[in-house]
């Protein structure tokens, strides 16, 4: 659908949302400061709908915007990344934009795990999903098991990978400095 399809509909939308109201044009003029005149030239598509008609219309008959212009539904919100091998490991990709907080589920080898601490500007969280992850994280160094999480500010050294046990099934999120996860187990009973 183009946007002038969407724009097409607006019009007898409008009318009919007003209709099933039993608002006059009248009323709604009253309601909204619009003049008469451009209402009914917006319900028969002789004017072009503009965010500052719409605004006011939609408050009057207390509906959302996107009710009032038939805004397409948002796309399939599943995310179909191919997964990449980066390091020996495999990578499925779990967010679609670029910058920003940085999803990714991946799986390490069974491997001898030799750890080569680096840092960077960022803060990661690490959740183990299976088999047993080794996180070497300034002085420390511990074992993650599936259900555990970690977080930690990347600036300082850390390096992560298998205990030579098995396999590791484990998600990393990774966000620019400053943006710290989230994470509700639960929600907030009020």
């Amino acid at each position: 659908m183009t946007t002038d399809d969407v724009l097409a509909d607006v019009g007898p939308r409008l009318r009919r949302i007003r209709k099933e109201r039993e608002v006059t044009l009248a009323g709604l003029s009253g309601a909204t400061g619009i003049s008469v005149s451009t209402l009914s030239r917006l319900e028969s598509g002789l004017r072009k709908p503009s965010l500052e008609l719409l605004l006011p219309i939609a408050r009057a008959h207390q509906v959302p915007l996107d009710e009032l212009v038939g805004a397409p539904p948002v796309g399939d919100p599943r995310i179909r990344s191919k997964p990449f091998q980066h390091c020996g490991r495999t990578h499925w990709p779990l967010t679609r934009q670029p910058g920003g907080l940085q999803a990714y589920k991946v799986l390490e080898p069974q491997r001898t795990f030799e750890p080569e601490p680096r840092t960077h500007e960022g803060y990661e969280w690490l959740y183990v999903l299976s088999g047993k992850l080794r996180l070497v994280l300034g002085e420390r160094d511990v074992v993650l098991t599936a259900g555990e999480a970690a977080e930690f500010d990347t600036r300082v050294p850390h390096a992560f990978g298998s205990t030579g046990e098995g396999p590791v099934e484990f998600l990393s999120l990774f966000g620019p400095q400053g943006e710290r996860m989230h994470v509700r187990a639960r929600p907030k009973r009020s």
